[in-house]
């Protein structure tokens, strides 16, 4: 178990993320789409443009969830369990595309083992899992996903691409700003594990799509994805 200290008001006196991926995993992604890049082999995942995303989570932002880290990391277990469901959806929708089921297998699990942790990270803090609030962030992307059976196929992988992706952002700034010890530790680990997923998705929907639809509708959904964020209130959640 993680425990970490109550207050983090720390940052790195050089303001940038460490992280530059687990041994043996590419540092970047290597699908025709360039949109989903990480710019360089060092590219640390706290600043943008990670994975191309448009817009760079603010200064602001970091300061609001390390000034209510209970809420945030409530808010980050609850994102986790989602996140392990949402896999588990994919498979259920699409039993037939063995390998999607294959690698959302691992991710489900992945997924849950990280809910487990934050759940325990809960514990130690005294605090007990809350209740699901409305996401105004993923409410706001699905809107943008199409009819239509492919269409549909292709928004939800690249959609769920764009979510890992802006928390593997957004995780790197925490990990950043906090203090050293095993709670920054845990979400360099994040981090790391987020930017696996962003891959993931991509590679999955290149495997099911031709190259060229997936850079252009990536791309569309990247544009959308920044104006959405500018867009919500300052809180001290993941999204």
């Amino acid at each position: 178990m993680v425990v970490g200290p109550r207050q983090v008001v720390q940052r790195e006196s050089s303001g940038r993320g460490l992280i530059v991926g687990p041994p043996g995993m590419p540092e970047r992604y290597t699908g025709s789409s360039p949109t989903a890049t990480v710019s360089g082999p060092q590219h640390p995942y706290n600043e943008a443009p990670v994975f191309g995303l448009r817009t760079e989570t603010s200064p602001e932002w970091v300061e609001t969830a390390l000034g209510d880290f209970d809420s945030f990391l409530m808010d980050h277990a609850i994102c986790e369990r989602k996140a392990s469901a949402t896999a588990m959806s994919f498979i259920s929708h699409y039993p037939d595309r063995r390998e999607l089921v294959e690698e959302m297998l691992g991710l489900a699990q992945m997924e849950l083992d990280h809910f487990r942790e934050t759940v325990g990270l809960l514990h130690a803090r005294n605090l007990v899992l809350g209740r699901d609030e409305k996401d105004l962030y993923i409410n706001s992307l699905r809107k943008e996903i199409r009819n239509g059976r492919e269409e549909y196929f292709l928004d939800r992988l690249l959609l769920a691409g764009i979510i890992e992706a802006r928390g593997c952002e957004r995780f790197g700034k925490i990990a950043a700003a906090l203090e050293a010890g095993e709670l920054k530790e845990f979400y360099r680990r994040i981090t790391r594990d987020e930017a696996q997923h962003v891959s993931l998705f991509l590679r999955l929907a290149e495997t099911y799509f031709p190259a060229a639809a997936v850079q252009e509708r990536h791309g569309q959904l990247l544009d959308r994805e920044g104006q959405i964020l500018q867009d919500l209130p300052l809180r001290p959640v993941v999204h």
